[in-house]
């Protein structure tokens, strides 16, 4: 496949979102920037929220070039309730109400719990979490205000259901946000508001690999080299996820409400699809993870400073 999606890529006819107004948490990059580049080839004015400006504008761009349309980036740190307010106003001052919105931006490591700081916790959680929850409150209030109709998909992971050792930051924030699913599915609802949420399986992207996976080589699997355990045996297609969002975004997919959908390839029934295989690892195999995982977060932090 193409660095872009074309039209044989997506299964629904073109022009399907126009007139939807989509914003997607984390959408520079990775599953943000898949699932915003098909909202947009479909039709609908996507707006991509990150920390990271640059970024946000260069994938703009990018996917503006490739196909029409309209994305606008916005900067945003979602961990700051006043931060999100400020930005959703410029939101609906450039073209009114949000139809749809991806809680999306996401940060995970694997690490053993007994060597979490307070601060590790707290880069996932407030992101995940905190942040997702303040997006979603705020939109919410002004859709409620306005009397006015949307979807809300939060990407989650299949560990909502069993757990996830050596992730437990990333377990218990994710079961949160499918907590908030279900239960504003059900109060929300009858305001037109509904809520559902995706639990991929490995799809492989760079930031993904480079902390879930800091031991193994990157390469055609992305970092996920044996697949064996996976009943399809590979990791998920960027296309798969894609056409699962629009899918949910559309108003003609109204009735589904209060689900949490994995797409996985079977994984979850077949192995839990957590990360309970690393309890086998030796105190030097945790160590050169940390390591790995510290580098690439330096790396990180450098270029959002440039």
């Amino acid at each position: 496949m193409s660095d872009h999606f074309t039209a044989d890529d997506l299964m629904f006819k073109p022009g399907l979102m126009k007139g939807e107004r989509i914003l997607i948490t984390g959408g520079g990059t990775g599953l943000g920037k898949v699932m915003a580049e098909a909202c947009l080839m479909l039709g609908a004015t996507v707006y991509i929220i990150g920390r990271r400006g640059g970024v946000l504008d260069a994938t703009a761009k990018e996917l503006m070039d490739a196909h029409g349309g309209k994305v606008v980036g916005k900067a945003c740190d979602i961990r700051v309730p006043e931060a999100i307010h400020d930005m959703l106003d410029e939101v609906w001052a450039d073209g009114g109400a949000l139809t749809g919105l991806v809680n999306n931006a996401a940060g995970n490591f694997i690490s053993r719990t007994q060597d979490l700081s307070p601060r590790g916790f707290d880069a996932i959680a407030n992101i995940v979490f905190r942040g997702s929850f303040f997006m979603t409150l705020d939109c919410g209030k002004r859709w409620i205000a306005e009397g006015k109709s949307a979807s809300v998909i939060s990407i989650l992971t299949t560990w909502v259901w069993n757990g996830s050792p050596f992730t437990v930051p990333s377990a218990m924030s994710k079961a949160g946000l499918n907590a908030m699913t279900q239960s504003l599915a059900v109060e929300w609802a009858d305001k037109g508001i509904r809520f559902n949420a995706i639990a991929p399986g490995p799809f492989p992207t760079e930031g993904m690999s480079a902390r879930l996976n800091p031991d193994q080589e990157s390469g055609g699997g992305g970092g996920y080299r044996d697949m064996s355990s996976n009943p399809m045996g590979r990791v998920g297609d960027m296309r798969e996820l894609a056409n699962l969002a629009v899918y949910l975004l559309h108003p003609l997919s109204t009735y589904v409400n209060g689900q949490t959908i994995a797409i996985d390839g079977g994984a979850f029934q077949a192995t839990g699809g957590n990360f309970s295989g690393l309890r086998s690892w030796s105190d030097d195999q945790w160590k050169a993870a940390s390591e790995a995982i510290r580098a690439t977060n330096d790396k990180d932090r450098a270029a959002r400073t440039v």
